[in-house]
C-alpha cells in the first residue's frame, strides 16, 4: 500500500518533536528502601522530523515501548532512544515520562506508617552526534510558617502549604529520595499521609521554630545541592499557597554548575 507519509511536502519545514503524547504505560525505578519500584507514567515520545518526508509511523512509538516494556527504567531510557533515532532514522529522540513515585513513611513521633506520593517527570533526550542529557523533576508538598507573621503577631504565626519544584541533571546516579530529601529539609517541616495528635503536636511545634519564606526554601535548597558534585545544572521553584492573602508566594533559583566549575 502507498505510504502517504513519505511523499514529500513542498512546504520545506523541518519538525523539531513529532510523536505520541498522553500514554499511559508501566515503568520500573529504582528505588532506594525497596531496590525496585513498580508505577504507571503518562509518556511522551518524539523525534525530528526533516522537511522532506510529510509525515511519521505513530504506531511506531508503541511499538519501541513494547519491544522494551520489561525494562522502561532509567538504566534502559538511552537505548531505548537510540533504538527510535535508527528505527525512524531521525537525528533526535526524546522521551517525558511522568508517574507518581512512592515513599514509606514514618510519622515523627508515633512512627505511624504511611504512603507518600510525589509527582515526578524524567525527560530525557538524545542526538546523532553523541550528546545526552536527562532531566529529573520531583515536585515535594511541604508546610511553612511565615517569619514575619511570627515575628509580628502576639500569638502564633500562620501556617502555609506550598509545592517546591526542583529539576535537576546529573553527571552520576543520584536518588529520587536525595532529591526530594534536600527539598524536605529545607522547608519549615515535611508532609506526612498518616498522623496522630502526638505527631501533630510536634510537627506544628517544631515548625514554628523553623519559619521560612518561599526565598529561604529555594536558597537552602540551592545550597545544598551546589555542594554535590553529581549535579549539573538545576532549577528549584517554591510555591507556597498563601493564607492570608489572594495570591501565592514563589521564588525560584536556576543554576549551571558544570559551567561554574569549568569558570573556577
Amino acid at each position: 500500500m502507498t505510504d502517504i507519509r513519505h511523499t514529500p511536502d513542498p512546504r520545506n519545514i523541518d519538525i523539531d518533536r513529532v510523536g505520541i503524547k498522553g500514554l499511559l504505560y508501566p515503568i520500573v525505578l529504582r528505588d532506594k528502601q525497596n531496590d525496585t519500584q513498580h508505577t504507571t507514567a503518562e509518556i511522551s515520545f518524539y523525534v525530528d522530523l526533516p522537511r522532506q518526508f510529510k509525515g511519521t509511523h505513530m504506531s511506531r512509538f508503541v511499538d519501541i515501548l513494547n519491544k522494551f516494556r520489561a525494562k522502561i527504567d532509567l538504566r534502559a531510557i538511552d537505548e531505548i532512544l537510540d533504538h527510535a533515532r535508527q528505527q525512524f532514522s531521525a537525528s533526535t529522540a526524546r522521551i517525558e515520562l511522568t508517574f507518581p513515585y512512592f515513599i514509606m513513611k514514618s510519622a515523627p513521633v508515633t512512627r505511624s506508617e504511611g504512603l507518600m506520593s510525589y509527582r515526578c517527570t524524567i525527560l530525557a533526550e538524545t542526538r546523532s552526534e553523541g550528546r545526552s542529557s536527562s532531566t529529573v523533576t520531583v515536585r515535594v508538598p511541604v508546610t511553612s510558617v511565615c517569619p514575619c507573621s511570627k515575628e509580628i503577631a502576639d500569638r502564633g504565626a500562620h501556617n502555609q502549604r506550598g509545592i517546591v519544584t526542583l529539576a535537576a541533571r546529573t553527571n552520576r546516579f543520584v536518588w529520587i529520595e536525595e532529591l526530594i530529601a534536600a527539598v524536605e529539609r529545607s522547608a519549615s517541616y515535611e508532609i506526612f499521609t498518616n498522623l496522630r495528635r502526638e505527631d501533630e503536636k510536634f510537627i506544628t511545634e517544631h515548625a514554628y521554630d523553623n519559619p521560612a519564606f518561599v526565598e529561604d526554601i529555594v536558597r537552602d535548597v540551592a545550597d545544598k545541592l551546589m555542594a554535590d558534585p553529581r549535579i549539573d545544572w538545576f532549577s528549584v521553584e517554591s510555591e507556597n499557597w498563601e493564607s492570608l492573602h489572594n495570591h501565592n508566594s514563589y521564588a525560584c533559583v536556576e543554576m549551571d554548575l558544570s559551567r561554574l566549575r569549568q569558570q573556577s
